[in-house]
């Protein structure tokens, strides 16, 4: 019977495909517009470690963090580290009114039609995952509480130094 489940299991493990996103897998490709309307890819941070925090401007939790990670971004910026906001929101411009009472220099980029939030399977607000220098995923986090930060950059630390 074990050895049954055993097999059973396995088989099931290789009919379904790793989900886009998963820890371990190669990051998807995007390339969304940011707030200058420029289109940003992912592809031009190649070589660095990369957190995508995915965002809105209606969620509490995402509102809480944002100062925090301004305040890692600067610190980590100048050794490999680069953050971007990812707004999921269709309509922009509540997020562009929150951004001008708390201001952030990382790039923000507008995910109007989810299509990037899908690729990662972004379920809820805010999302957070650490790319490394290879540009596979390393880190996927859920939501947001007091002291998440200090695990974001552990694992920051831990990649800008592979």
């Amino acid at each position: 019977m074990k050895n049954r489940f055993i097999a059973l299991a396995a088989t099931l493990a290789l009919a379904v495909p790793a989900l886009a996103g998963s820890a371990g897998e190669p990051a998807p490709a995007f390339s969304l517009a940011s707030r200058d309307g420029k289109d940003v890819s992912l592809a031009q941070y190649q070589g660095q470690v990369v957190m995508l925090n995915f965002w809105a401007s209606w969620c509490g939790p995402c509102r809480q963090e944002m100062p925090l990670l301004e305040s890692i971004y600067k610190k980590y910026g100048k050794l490999g580290f680069t953050l971007i906001g990812v707004n999921v929101e269709p309509d922009s411009k509540a997020a562009l009114d929150w951004l001008k009472e708390t201001p952030v220099s990382f790039p923000i980029l507008f995910d109007k039609d989810s299509k990037v939030s899908k690729l990662y399977d972004v379920a809820g607000m805010p999302s957070t995952v650490i790319i490394d220098r290879s540009g596979k995923v390393r880190v996927l986090h859920r939501g947001y509480k007091p002291g998440d930060e200090n695990e974001y950059m552990d694992s920051i630390r831990t990649l800008v130094r592979e």
